[in-house]
């Protein structure tokens, strides 16, 4: 059995200043406790006001191809780290242009940065899927940056993801034995 951390311990540990920057002009104290403070009061205001969601993590290997950046056949852990984050719930907008009909549904992931590097043991990445509890939907990440406070530093990572739209491929919804 894991001991559950406390919300101070998923701090990083205090940033060391290079030797060139000690005689810059400093706003804030790089080693101030308060960094920790609001880190884990922005943790906790994730978990109190964001949703459960499920991170299937791509499984990165040699069968990847250089020309196109990709690979076709990519592999997912099966079984889903559950992480808290917020986004907003939108519906699928189905929009008719001149080359047909255009699923247009790019959804916006704010997690914590500390505590989602503790759940999954490494970044979230590109081509990890994210499956809102409350929805039938599958989100491929596409884009991971960070949300910058230039005074107590980071906090947020914010994923840009799509509909993932081969997800009954990957993951065949089995009927019920019973």
């Amino acid at each position: 059995m894991t001991r559950q951390k406390k919300p101070s311990e998923y701090n990083s540990p205090p940033k060391i200043v290079p030797e060139e920057d000690k005689d810059a002009f400093r706003l804030f104290d790089i080693e101030n406790p308060d960094i920790n403070l609001f880190n884990s009061i922005d943790d906790e205001l994730i978990k109190v006001a964001g949703s459960e969601l499920h991170v299937f993590k791509y499984e990165q290997d040699d069968d990847y191809d250089t020309l196109y950046n990709e690979r076709r056949d990519k592999a997912y852990q099966a079984k889903p780290v559950t992480v808290y984050g917020q986004y907003d719930p939108r519906a699928i907008e189905e929009n008719l242009t001149e080359f047909g009909i255009e699923i247009t549904n790019d959804q916006f992931f704010t997690f914590n940065k500390d505590y989602l590097l503790d759940k999954l043991k490494r970044k979230l990445l590109p081509g990890d899927l994210i499956k809102p509890v409350f929805q039938n939907v599958y989100y491929e990440v596409f884009e991971v940056q960070e949300d910058r406070f230039d005074v107590y530093g980071v906090y947020h990572l914010v994923a840009s993801a799509r509909i993932f739209r081969e997800a009954e491929k990957v993951f065949p919804i089995t009927p019920d034995p019973s």
